[in-house]
C-alpha cells in the first residue's frame, strides 16, 4: 500500500521526490475520477445537444475590455500564495517531509517564503494587465452568444465536488458517532481529511447539481442521463484509491483458504493484509475480526522511513477491488445502452438499481457500522442502498409509463 505518491514511485521506480508527499494516493484517484466523469459527461451534453435532445442557452458578454484593478488584484493575490506557500514546500520539501507528521499539515501553517511570494505576485499581476491591454479593443463589444450546454461540464463538476465532499464527510460524521465527538473535541487536519462516505457524497452532490440545472435552465433528466456512466466509472475509480492507500474502506476477515475456481487469481484478490495502509491501523482485535500489527524486516514488506507501517493479520476481503470491478462493467452496460434508451431519466434509474443492488451485496462483507433497528442489524449503506435500488425501479416505471402514454419527453430545457 501507499500513503501517497512519494512512497509508490520510490518503491516501484527509486524516485526521490518528496514534494510528492503532499499527494495523498486516495486524493489523487478522486481527483483522477473526477477528470474522467467530467470528460465523459461534456462528451454526452455534446452528444444530446447534436441530436436536438438538448438545445443551447444564451449569454452576454463584452469583448475588447481591459483587465481590472480587481482582476489584477487577484491574479496578483494568486501569484503571492503561489510563490510563499508552494514554491517554498517544494524547494524545501526533503527537509520538512522528513519526519512522521502529516506532510499536509504544512500547507496549513504560516511558514513560507516571502521573497517568492512577492516575485510571484508581480509577475502574475504584471501578466493579467499585459494580457488584458493586449486583447482590449478602442471600442468594447457587448454581444448575446450561444452558450452550449457543456460548456456548464467545468461549473456542474465543481458544484458536484464541492457539495459531495462536504455531504460525504457529513454522512461519516454521522455514521461513526466516535469519529463525530472526536472531530469537535480535537478538531485536526487529519481527522478533517480521513473518513468519506460515498452515499452522502452521491445525495448532497445530486442536490446541488440539481440547484445548478434549476437555476441555468438545464432538464435534470437529460443531464441525470448524461451523468450516470460517469458517475459511476468514477465511484470505480476512487475504489481503486481506497485498495491502493488502504484507507480502511476493506472487507471482514478472511482466514479461509483460496477456492480452487479461483486458483487462476492472486493471493491478494481473496484475502490481502493491506500492508502499509494509510491509517497504520494497530493493535485490535477490531470489528472485522482482525488485528493489525506492525512491520518488521521479517515480513516481506517494504518498511517506509518516517512512517509506522502495519499490516493487518488475518487478511481481508479487498472489498474496494471488487467494487471497482462491479463499477466498471456496470458502467460498461451504462455506456452501451445510453444511445438505445430513449426516455430521458431511465438510464439514471438503471443507473441507480444497479448501485443499489452492488453496494446493497457488498456490504455483507465489508466493516461497517451497524445500527439495531427494531432488532434487524443493517448499516447506513445498506439502508441508502435499499432506498437508491427501490428508487430506480419506480423512476424506471413511471417513465416508461408515461412514455406509453404518448405523453412526449421532457423538453430539452426547463
Amino acid at each position: 500500500m501507499y500513503p501517497n505518491l512519494y512512497y509508490a514511485l520510490f518503491d516501484l521506480f527509486g524516485w526521490d521526490i518528496p514534494i510528492l508527499k503532499l499527494i495523498n494516493t486516495f486524493g489523487f484517484m478522486v481527483a483522477v475520477a473526477f477528470i474522467i466523469a467530467s470528460n465523459l459527461l461534456s462528451r454526452e451534453l455534446k452528444r444530446k445537444e447534436k441530436s436536438g435532445l438538448m438545445q443551447p442557452g444564451e449569454r452576454i458578454v463584452e469583448a475588447g475590455k481591459p483587465a481590472t484593478p480587481v482582476q489584477i488584484a487577484t491574479n496578483a493575490l494568486m501569484g503571492f500564495v503561489f510563490g510563499y506557500k508552494f514554491v517554498y514546500l517544494f524547494l524545501n520539501a526533503g527537509e520538512l517531509f522528513s519526519g512522521e507528521g502529516l506532510p499536509q499539515e504544512h500547507i496549513f501553517s504560516t511558514d513560507g517564503s516571502l521573497t517568492w511570494g512577492i516575485v510571484l505576485a508581480i509577475a502574475f499581476g504584471v501578466w493579467r494587465w499585459y494580457d488584458g491591454k493586449k486583447s482590449a479593443e478602442a471600442n468594447t463589444e457587448t454581444k448575446t452568444v450561444p452558450f452550449h450546454v457543456h460548456e456548464h461540464t467545468g461549473a456542474i463538476t465543481m458544484v458536484a465536488a464541492v457539495t459531495g465532499i462536504i455531504g460525504a464527510k457529513l454522512f461519516h460524521l454521522f455514521e461513526d458517532p466516535e469519529s463525530f465527538m472526536l472531530f469537535f473535541e480535537e478538531p485536526s487536519l487529519e481527522s478533517f481529511l480521513g473518513g468519506l462516505t460515498i452515499y452522502g457524497g452521491l445525495i448532497m452532490g445530486a442536490l446541488g447539481v440539481y440547484i445548478y440545472a434549476r437555476k441555468h435552465k438545464i432538464n435534470f433528466l437529460h443531464l441525470c442521463d448524461a451523468t450516470a456512466p460517469g458517475l459511476m466509472l468514477a465511484y470505480g475509480i476512487g475504489r481503486i484509491g481506497c485498495q491502493i492507500s488502504g484507507d480502511g474502506d476493506w472487507g471482514i476477515a478472511n482466514a479461509a483458504p483460496k477456492p480452487s475456481w479461483l486458483s487462476w487469481a492472486p493471493d491478494w484478490m481473496w484475502s490481502y493484509t493491506y500492508p502499509n495502509n494509510v491509517n497504520s491501523v494497530f493493535g485490535g482485535p477490531y470489528q472485522g475480526g482482525y488485528q493489525g500489527k506492525l512491520i518488521t524486516e521479517a515480513d516481506p514488506y517494504p518498511l517506509f522511513e518516517g512512517f509506522r507501517g502495519t499490516f493487518l493479520d488475518p487478511g481481508v476481503f479487498p472489498t474496494p477491488f471488487y467494487e471497482t470491478v462491479m463499477a466498471t462493467i456496470i458502467f460498461l452496460i451504462l455506456w452501451g445502452l445510453r444511445k438505445k434508451i430513449k426516455v430521458p431519466g431511465i438510464i439514471f434509474g438503471l443507473y441507480l438499481i444497479f448501485n443499489g443492488f452492488e453496494r446493497f451485496w457488498i456490504e455483507k462483507i465489508r466493516v461497517n457500522s451497524v445500527y439495531d433497528i427494531a432488532g434487524l442489524q443493517i448499516t447506513q449503506a445498506e439502508i441508502i442502498s435499499t432506498i437508491l435500488f427501490i428508487s430506480g425501479i419506480i423512476l424506471v416505471l413511471y417513465l416508461r409509463k408515461k412514455a406509453s402514454n404518448g405523453i412526449p419527453p421532457a423538453p430539452a430545457s426547463s
